[in-house]
């Protein structure tokens, strides 16, 4: 089984601002989630031609992730090599994508919990790019909402974020790096 989590926060107020891309790409994939309350997360469970899948927003609001990513990882018992993680990066522009596996979190708190809760940095992460505040105010940021230019260019990349998702589900970690960071 995989498990694939976008990272945001909930509420309307977050809504497309640069911290939530990882729930852009995850509602993009479906929007049929459930709140299951035993995860701390929006839930959907799917199957493909050869493997069930999960896809999990977490509720905790992104500084707390590990917490609902640690309740689903131990309850379907995912190993770590099956998890996908969607955040959102500073360090790429605009767009851009990065698969990278067993890394630290680069001062990203969502990714940060997750690393304590499953006490390593061996899953793999989709991070695309939300480019640098050239003012230096991150927290602001990070919780500002894009542009329409800005949600026009990722919308643009958004088929190849789901390619992403497909793949993962279909061959694992190493082969969607193999594939996808090539490009």
């Amino acid at each position: 089984m995989k498990l694939i989590i976008g990272l945001g926060n909930v509420g309307k107020e977050f809504l497309n601002t640069r911290h939530n891309i990882g729930f852009m790409v995850v509602d993009n994939f479906t929007n049929d989630f459930s709140l299951d309350k035993k995860f701390q997360a929006y839930i959907y469970q799917g199957v493909n031609e050869t493997e069930k899948f999960i896809i999990a927003k977490p509720t905790t609001y992104m500084n707390l992730s590990g917490n609902s990513v640690g309740l689903i990882v131990n309850y379907f018992h995912i190993k770590i090599e099956d998890i996908l993680v969607i955040q959102d990066d500073m360090d790429l522009e605009l767009g851009k994508y990065k698969l990278k596996r067993n890394s630290s979190s680069g001062g990203h708190n969502g990714i940060k919990s997750i690393i304590n809760v499953l006490n390593t940095e061996a899953f793999l992460r989709l991070k695309i790019g939300i480019g640098k505040d050239l003012n230096g105010n991150v927290i602001d940021y990070v919780l500002g909402k894009m542009s329409k230019s800005e949600l026009e260019k990722i919308n643009r990349n958004m088929d190849i974020y789901q390619e992403i998702i497909k793949n993962f589900i279909l061959y694992g970690a190493s082969k969607t790096m193999e594939k996808f960071n090539k490009r």
